[in-house]
């Protein structure tokens, strides 16, 4: 075990998009006069910045604007936002001349890559937070010490720092019982399974389960990929809900909405979140549903049937064979079975917030909860603990039931970051005041 002496104001855990706007945002926070800038340090546990990768599909395009990115909203001038992006790649007015508001996903994830790397001596890769004890000192908490794996060596390391921000990201969620293996995949792995599909005979038949943008997207894409094979799409509803992304619900997404959000009771946010959910969840953009519509009817004026959508039907069975995939499909409104053999079944079935308590370790239990035993989150991000703290543990991501469809999401990333931001210089500032007055030292900067 190796302890680090030096304490960092900020540890963030995980870079993804939350944690690389909020290393912007705290890189562009004002200072007074002679003041250093925090120092933060992140923690990144693949080996290297990726957002998605393996749905990285050829011309899947972004369901936000590209106005909604890592620093616009909350800075417009920002060295770090999408146009400054496509400057910095002599891609601007070529993208001025593309008159649309969203980028594909590939380009997206470029710019996002582009980003990290400007925060490349604050961030390790390779390196996963696996618990954080809270440092204790007279009865309260002055700071935290996070443990380290760094899978390049192997070893454990113990950073300290005044403050700690979460950002662990969702987790492929698959039914129960459901064991992903050569055949059978979550969407979350699909292209690098595609790439490690047994190779000999062209595919002959796919099966794709579910009816959000994944799953449309993975049936698109199948259907293109393999002209010679039928792609099965299997949905519990009538048809795919298209996203409700009009003017005034959108409005949603907006930052002024997380405050009333957040100060709502919570039969309102139950409500407004109930409302609201088919603009990000299990809903599918309208132009890829008219090009699947339409690729299915005109092949039932040629004929021949490759794309077929088992509507209102369920997966009740997968069992993997050595060459392909026995799928058992139950039709919900005819009561009816049939079993179709597959080389391959992809579960669009989405994702789940990344489970806190065992990376938290010893500062789980100190999460304060509320009598639905969702865990109390304050304005800023900040987790509410049974002992009062000097720094802070913030949240990015798990906070839906106190701050709405946007917590975890890249539309109010910017915002999100200068919250805690802000929050994290606030208690910075008071530190220096107090450490001032004692005649004491301060959070090391």
């Amino acid at each position: 075990m190796i302890r680090q002496d030096t304490e960092v104001h900020v540890l963030g855990i995980g870079f993804g998009p939350a944690n690389i706007a909020l290393a912007a945002a705290l890189s562009e926070q004002p200072r007074p006069a002679g003041e250093a800038p925090l120092t933060a340090r992140f923690f990144e546990k693949k080996p290297d910045f990726s957002w998605h990768p393996d749905m990285l599909l050829e011309g899947a395009t972004m369901q936000i604007a590209f106005l909604k990115d890592l620093v616009t909203q909350r800075n417009p001038v920002s060295p770090l936002s999408f146009v400054a992006y496509l400057s910095a790649q002599g891609r601007l007015s070529d993208f001025i001349n593309h008159q649309t508001l969203f980028p594909t996903r590939i380009e997206f994830h470029d710019y996002l890559e582009w980003a990290a790397g400007h925060f490349a001596d604050q961030v390790e890769y390779g390196a996963e937070a696996v618990s954080v004890r809270p440092r204790l000192a007279d009865g309260r908490i002055d700071g935290f010490e996070v443990q380290v794996h760094h899978a390049s060596t192997g070893l454990l390391a113990v950073y300290r720092a005044r403050s700690v921000v979460v950002a662990p990201g969702l987790t492929p969620y698959l039914p129960e019982g459901v064991v992903p293996g050569e055949r059978i995949w979550h969407s979350g792995s699909f292209l690098s399974s595609l790439d490690r599909l047994p190779k000999g005979a062209a595919p002959r038949r796919f099966v794709v389960i579910g009816a959000g943008q994944s799953a449309a997207e993975v049936t698109d894409h199948l259907h293109r990929t393999f002209p010679a094979a039928e792609v099965c799409s299997v949905f519990s509803g009538f048809g795919y809900t298209p996203t409700d992304d009009s003017p005034f619900v959108n409005q949603i997404f907006d930052p002024a909405t997380v405050d009333l959000f957040h100060a709502a009771p919570v039969a309102a946010r139950q409500s407004v979140f109930g409302r609201h959910r088919a603009t990000n969840y299990s809903v599918v953009d309208l132009d890829l549903v008219e090009e699947l519509y339409r690729r299915a009817y005109q092949e039932k004026v040629a004929g021949r049937e490759r794309l077929r959508f088992l509507r209102g039907s369920r997966v009740t069975e997968a069992v993997a064979l050595e060459n392909e995939v026995k799928v058992t499909v139950e039709s919900l409104v005819e009561g009816t079975r049939q079993v179709l053999g597959a080389d391959a079944v992809v579960y669009a079935t989405g994702y789940r917030p990344a489970e806190l308590a065992g990376m938290l370790g010893k500062a789980a239990p100190l999460l304060e909860r509320d009598e639905r035993g969702e865990l109390i989150v304050e304005r800023d991000y900040r987790a509410r603990l049974a002992l009062d703290c000097d720094g802070g543990l913030y949240l990015q991501g798990g906070t839906e039931h106190s701050h709405g469809i946007t917590s975890s999401l890249i539309s109010n990333a910017a915002m999100r970051a200068g919250d805690i931001a802000q929050s994290l210089m606030a208690r910075a500032e008071r530190d220096a005041r107090v450490s001032t007055s004692t005649g004491g030292q301060g959070a090391q900067g």
